[in-house]
């Protein structure tokens, strides 16, 4: 039997697909389709744009170019609107909202006639949740980012978005900013639309979609303004009709093999740590789960090769004119999988030999030669994390990788907003800050809090970094000695909520360990005091979903339901 395409695919139920077919034409004709149009491959585009988000600011011009690609190719394109998310502007925190959008594009996806489908995305949870929603729709699907924005400069000095925010915010909380400084500075930190252009979150996984072959070649690291940028948008759109008649789905380029690249790409670029969380989302649409101590190791034979921040000093723009991502899968090719399809049509392997020619650059440095090495991110384990904990050591301070110190605690956001700066707070730079509460269930939405400030007065004598712990995640633009994602979180029970002020907490980094010096007796007995475990009753709509079914970080924070069973894990 002959699979439905074009304006057949997806009918509303009437009983009577000719009547559906003859409705649904006649009220697109409207909007002055003729029929040789409406007889050819359909091409849906995901537009993510919103005036909330300057992030994807760009998408008019892109949906205009990739729209034209579709109609050279013999395609009709037809955007529609999903939900946007952009990290400052999402309440309670963009995380929450992951989710929300990946049930949108699928459905949306489901709902409407389209032979293929262009996901259009870019700032930090848009990328995840595209993927998310189109591996759950099993349509041919290509990814087409907004694109990094430029670097902006104060007072001679090059800075962006965000690692530059937080660097410049600690300063102006330590009083070495006025107010007049750290205005001209707010309006320096983002002068051009598109997303984050250090290798944050967004960067990030622009760079581990490419790498995992959902997106075109040199599609991660053209700014957002270049006209370059317009060029992929029409390519992408003409090779969305050629995946149309492929039947290229999702599920041919999503396999364990091209995941596991994705992780190998995400360390040696130094990359964000929510990647690990929207990698397992991604993944466990597949059936496919990742295990938490195969990815440490990995990290510990792949090397950071991006001189980005906040591991190193560049921006996106300078890795787009060292060529892009492909120098850096050329570099760790011996430790990829090269044999794994793309959306392209080509293995991996076969987009790189395709790549242009290497060319003298600083900014990728060569394997042999690393920014860091060792492994950008390790996975801590025990009696404070017992599923795991994740730190990125090629972000941290050195010295306190190794570090026993006594626990200042915080129950919630709201308690450390309170007290953090406090004069009367008893805390030392060598006192290990701790937020609980903060993770998937407790805040909800594991909001980007892992990054607990420097308390005022340590500040202004000068520290710059602690050891912090939390369930919370931490943006991929923030630095320092921070451990995050320690499940299970604190809200369901997890030893992170049974620490007081006081305890010692002993991070092993090289150990791999994260313990809790306090006996068996002592927590058994706070345990028994611990609140239960939050869940959706007495609440409405998306909030009681989301609290009576989302998971731990490990699992990616996606719904339980949502999720097939895992049938492979990687890497």
């Amino acid at each position: 039997m002959t699979k439905s395409v074009g304006m057949r695919r997806n009918l509303a139920g009437y009983g009577d697909a000719g009547f559906s077919v003859f409705l649904r034409k006649a009220f697109i004709k409207a909007l002055g389709y003729t029929d040789d149009a409406l007889d050819r491959p359909i091409i849906g585009i995901v537009d993510t744009d919103s005036g909330y988000n300057a992030c994807h600011r760009n998408l008019p011009d892109l949906i205009e170019a990739a729209s034209r690609g579709v109609m050279l190719a013999g395609g009709i394109p037809i955007p529609f609107p999903v939900i946007s998310i952009q990290e400052s502007f999402a309440h309670p925190t963009s995380m929450y909202l992951r989710n929300l959008m990946a049930m949108d594009v699928e459905e949306m996806i489901r709902a409407q006639p389209m032979d293929a489908v262009i996901l259009l995305g870019g700032c930090d949870k848009t990328v995840p949740a595209l993927i998310m929603g189109a591996a759950s729709a099993w349509v041919p699907a290509i990814l087409l980012v907004s694109g990094p924005m430029l670097a902006g400069s104060w007072r001679g000095e090059r800075l962006g978005a965000c690692t530059d925010c937080r660097r410049f915010w600690g300063r102006y909380r330590a009083g070495d900013l006025t107010d007049q400084q750290i205005a001209e500075v707010n309006s320096e930190l983002a002068p051009t639309v598109g997303f984050c252009g250090v290798m944050g979150t967004a960067s990030t996984m622009a760079l581990a979609t490419e790498a995992l072959g959902m997106m075109l070649p040199g599609g991660a690291c053209v700014p957002a303004v270049h006209g370059e940028r317009r060029r992929l948008a029409e390519l992408t759109g003409t090779r969305a009709v050629a995946m149309a008649a492929e039947r290229l789905t999702p599920d041919q380029i999503l396999t364990p093999a091209a995941f596991t690249n994705a992780l190998r790409t995400v360390l040696a670029a130094g990359g964000s740590t929510n990647a690990l969380i929207h990698l397992a989302a991604m993944a466990g649409r597949l059936g496919i789960g990742i295990d938490l101590d195969g990815i440490d190791r990995i990290a510990r034979e792949t090397p950071v090769l991006i001189d980005l921040k906040p591991t190193g000093q560049g921006y996106m723009e300078d890795l787009y004119h060292a060529g892009g991502l492909v120098p850096m899968l050329r570099e760790i090719a011996p430790l990829l999988d090269l044999s794994c399809l793309t959306v392209t049509g080509r293995t991996l392997g076969e987009n790189l030999d395709a790549a242009p020619p290497p060319f003298p650059q600083s900014v990728i440095r060569p394997f042999a030669d690393p920014i860091f090495s060792g492994g950008a991110m390790a996975v801590l384990r025990g009696n404070l994390a017992p599923h795991g904990a994740i730190i990125k050591q090629a972000a941290a301070t050195p010295s306190l990788l190794q570090h026993t110190g006594r626990a200042v605690v915080f129950k919630s956001l709201a308690d450390l907003a309170a007290r953090i700066d406090d004069p009367a707070l008893d805390v030392t730079p060598d006192d290990v800050l701790v937020m609980q509460n903060a993770g998937p269930k407790g805040a909800p939405g594991m909001p980007e809090a892992g990054y607990i400030p420097i308390p005022k007065k340590l500040l202004q004598q000068g520290v710059k970094d602690m050891v912090r712990i939390s369930d919370a995640r931490m943006s991929g633009t923030a630095f320092g000695t921070i451990v995050l994602h320690v499940s299970p979180e604190s809200a369901i029970g997890g030893p992170l909520g049974l620490v007081r002020d006081g305890d010692n907490i002993r991070l092993d980094t090289a150990g791999r360990t994260l313990s809790l010096e306090v006996d068996d007796a002592t927590l058994a007995a706070r345990a028994a005091e611990q609140p239960p475990t939050p869940t959706g009753e007495g609440r409405r709509g998306y909030a009681k979903l989301y609290l009576d079914t989302v998971t731990q970080a490990e699992r990616g924070c996606d719904f339980d339901f949502a999720i097939p069973p895992i049938t492979r894990t990687i890497p």
